[in-house]
């Protein structure tokens, strides 16, 4: 559990081809409504909810962005700075389905890698599908992504999406928090430690051209005192490393 005295919030875009249900589906998970009347979104719709998770409380921010193509250059500046997706198609509308790959491609190219779920809606139309059930599960399988069948009409699985985004983000993050505090990028070789980063790396290569400068300062002065006496001993340096390749040291970036 991470320790924190607010809450989280995380901002939720949903993507997909128009009339899939999407704006229907922030509507029933955060009003508790369903109405069968399309009214097509004019670049983007918001909606908010709280709940909390694993006794943690996160706020939702749903960004419900229209799916026809005129609107595209509005939609796409409002996901950066989105946390997760819901990547929607239709049981009843087979160029949706097909254009799934499409949607997470533009949401990648603007948030990076972010947690996605793919959801199938109106299941409760089965008996008009125009997408197999393998299909689905393919695509699924294509795109790494977990798949929830949904119904907004029957309020079935809506919650479990967003729970699931949720749950999902907040594990990253708690890697990411990690991964912060106790550095796991720390190599040790030999005697020395080298972070991934190279500042150890660098910070023995420093030392080590310290060492060798001094030697030749020492080596030179010894030269110029042999050629200015003719005593029968000659000043030999002690030497801070030996002969030969030197060892290389590797640094693996994790």
């Amino acid at each position: 559990m991470r320790e924190e005295e607010f809450e989280t919030s995380i901002k939720v875009l949903l993507v997909g081809n128009g009339a899939v249900g999407k704006s229907s589906m922030i509507q029933r998970y955060c009003k508790g409504v369903f109405t069968k009347d399309y009214k097509k979104t004019i670049g983007v719709d918001f909606l908010e909810r709280q709940l909390q998770v694993h006794g943690e409380d996160v706020r939702l921010m749903l960004w419900d962005t229209a799916g026809q193509e005129e609107f595209d250059s509005i939609t796409k500046s409002y996901y950066r700075g989105a946390h997760a997706c819901v990547l929607a198609f239709s049981t009843t509308d087979r160029r949706s389905f097909e254009d799934v790959a499409k949607w997470q491609e533009k949401v990648a190219e603007e948030c990076g890698d972010i947690a996605m779920v793919l959801i199938q809606n109106k299941i409760d139309l089965l008996e008009e599908a125009v997408v197999e059930a393998s299909e689905v599960e393919e695509l699924a399988k294509c795109l790494k992504l977990k798949l929830y069948r949904t119904s907004v009409k029957d309020d079935y699985n809506v919650n479990e999406v967003f729970l699931y985004l949720a749950e999902r983000y907040l594990e990253i993050l708690s890697k990411m928090e990690s991964s912060q505090t106790h550095p796991s990028d720390t190599k040790t070789i030999g005697l020395f430690s080298a972070e991934a980063t190279g500042l150890g790396v660098q910070a023995m290569a420093n030392s080590e051209g310290e060492a060798n400068n001094a030697e030749m300062r020492k080596k030179t002065r010894a030269k110029n005192d042999s050629q200015a006496t003719e005593s029968s001993f000659q000043l030999r340096p002690n030497k801070m490393r030996t002969g030969g390749k030197k060892n290389k040291l590797l640094c693996t970036v994790l």
